[in-house]
């Protein structure tokens, strides 16, 4: 009866950062599958209770409870992720938030570099040892880690934000060896250019953006196979790879 009880039971995802246009595209994929309960996190209620709207046009039975937060405060955060994982088990924790601020802005002014490091590092990695301590004691779950091709390897048109997605990088890494002998996935997700409202910037600058619903799409199908690294489009495992393996005198010719 426990067993059946179990098969029967929704999905429980908590998605930190669900304003995200990727993470909002990955809830819509998982309620396609089955109805989900969902714990979205973020910082502004407006924009989570659009989002939650929009996933409940789409499946009425999935359920989806909101949460504000401060994202750079350890102990509210400590507090916020123990009420969510005491309520109930949780299947999937998506890390998504985090914020493309311009390479030349971060060298200007310092003020703006201390916020690259702190969305894009140092809140994400909070909330997800926040989230592993509670993993680590059910021996189960999902820990998913947005992070971007822009950690392979430091470029000078985004090194300090590429320099943060390095960190979380490691962070998965030793994640990764913590649950070697667990039954808790770390996986890490490594994004190209993705059309969303934080790169758009980039697309009035001609470059060539993936369709969000395509990396969402392949996030999802990866979590669900276990992957531990997901590169979207899968094209940039190699990219990253020859761009990680050129040599210095070439690289340094290169204008990204």
């Amino acid at each position: 009866m426990e067993n059946l009880s179990t098969m029967k039971r929704k999905r429980r995802i908590l998605i930190i950062g669900a304003t995200s246009s990727i993470a909002e595209h990955c809830a819509r994929l998982w309620i396609e599958k089955s109805s989900c309960d969902f714990v979205f996190v973020g910082r502004n209620l407006e924009r989570l209770k659009i989002i939650s709207d929009d996933i409940l046009i789409r499946d009425s039975q999935s359920s989806i409870k909101l949460i504000t937060m401060d994202f750079y405060d350890p102990k509210k955060i400590a507090t916020g992720i123990d009420q969510i994982m005491q309520e109930a088990p949780v299947d999937i924790v998506l890390v998504a938030h985090g914020s493309l601020l311009a390479q030349p802005e971060c060298e200007d002014n310092l003020t703006t570099c201390r916020d690259s490091l702190l969305i894009n590092l140092i809140s994400p990695i909070l909330f997800i040892e926040a989230c592993a301590k509670h993993f680590a004691v059910q021996n189960s779950g999902t820990l998913a880690i947005i992070g971007s091709v822009a950690g392979d390897r430091g470029r000078k048109s985004n090194y300090i934000y590429g320099s943060a997605k390095s960190g979380l990088w490691r962070v998965a890494q030793g994640l990764q060896h913590r649950f070697a002998n667990t039954k808790v996935q770390i996986t890490f997700i490594k994004p190209g250019p993705t059309d969303t409202p934080m790169t758009a910037k980039l697309k009035v600058n001609g470059t060539k953006l993936e369709p969000v619903k395509n990396v969402a799409r392949q996030i999802v199908l990866g979590i669900d196979r276990g992957d531990r690294i997901i590169y979207t489009p899968p094209k940039w495992r190699v990219i990253m790879w020859v761009i990680q393996h050129l040599p210095s005198v070439i690289f340094n010719r290169l204008n990204i």
